[in-house]
């Protein structure tokens, strides 16, 4: 691939990004609320979520071979802080796109929405 094709590819990605932003979240009546991303978004969470899976099975084996407690416990702390930082990423996403656009349309419920999952996630 050259760099003109890499170029056009990334400007292509960065368009779909914005226009998605701007009706990121979708949803009409009672059907569930849908978050369309774009295929980097989605790759880039899900290789996350992979390597936290990674780390919760290398967690389950030091349990399993009877590890010595402090290394459990960092490998949980690891486990901990990659799901923070997932969790902190998807936020951050959310709020620019679905929570910014509902706000600018007069959506004024997501804070609502916004504040019960806040005090969901800080238990």
């Amino acid at each position: 691939m050259n760099t003109q094709q890499t170029a056009e590819q990334q400007a292509t990605e960065q368009q779909a990004t914005v226009e998605q932003q701007t009706s990121a979240c979708c949803c009409a009546g009672d059907e569930e609320k849908l978050t369309y991303r774009t295929e980097t978004e989605r790759k880039a969470l899900v290789n996350r979520l992979n390597r936290i899976e990674g780390q919760i099975r290398g967690l389950k084996g030091l349990l399993e071979r009877d590890a010595y407690c402090t290394d459990i416990l960092t490998q949980s702390a690891a486990v901990t802080a990659a799901m923070n930082s997932f969790n902190k990423e998807l936020l951050a996403s959310h709020i620019r796109g679905c929570v910014a656009r509902d706000i600018r349309e007069g959506k004024d419920e997501v804070i609502d929405e916004l504040v019960a999952l806040l005090q969901k996630m800080m238990k």
